[in-house]
């Protein structure tokens, strides 16, 4: 099971830049953990910290109003770069449940559906108005609706229906297969047994 997502409403952090790849959202030296927890801290590490553990003080993460944001801003191909899924374990462990950017590599994208983490695609010049909200400013993401809204304007968004029951119900794969626990025993008792 994961968490379930229905509507966020959250601050956000715009970071505008096209083809943030894996290796920026998590630096190869920090994959060494096998848990999904631990990575927020070195989220984006070489362009939040100065030195080893030395606050870049301009850079958005670090600034005190942007923190708790769950909705991450971004530009095009998101995600681009190595298949690792620590990326979106990063992403998750630093808080944010949502990324909307203008498009994604395919493995991030499937790293992102298989862990409850919400990848939206939308047009530069949507982007563009969302990522100028204040710090203080929420943002509205309704799946159930499909939309992101923000000052009285409202965003549609596209997403695949199975993804989208997954994210409203909190099911993972496993949980979805457990849907069939019933079917399965009733097809392993039905498998004659060779004693």
């Amino acid at each position: 099971m994961v968490e379930k997502i229905k509507v966020i409403k959250s601050t956000s952090i715009p970071i505008m830049r096209d083809n943030i790849d894996t290796d920026q959202l998590i630096p190869k030296q920090f994959l060494k953990n096998i848990l999904k927890t631990g990575y927020g801290k070195n989220l984006f590490y070489d362009w939040r910290y100065e030195k080893p553990h030395q606050p870049n003080p301009d850079f958005i993460l670090n600034k005190p109003e942007r923190q708790g944001a769950e909705i991450l801003i971004a530009g095009d191909n998101f995600g681009c770069g190595s298949s690792r899924e620590h990326a979106v374990w990063a992403l998750k462990d630093w808080g944010f449940r949502v990324v909307i950017a203008g498009g994604y590599s395919d493995i991030f994208y499937m790293n992102s559906t298989k862990n409850g983490f919400l990848a939206i695609i939308l047009p530069k010049d949507q982007r563009d108005f969302l990522a100028s909200a204040p710090a203080d400013a929420e943002i509205t993401v309704d799946l159930p609706n499909q939309e992101v809204r923000y000052q009285g304007r409202a965003f549609h968004f596209e997403i695949d229906p199975l993804w989208k029951h997954k994210f409203v119900n909190g099911l993972d794969d496993i949980a979805i297969t457990m849907d069939y626990k019933q079917q399965i025993e009733d097809y392993e008792a039905s498998i004659p047994s060779f004693d």
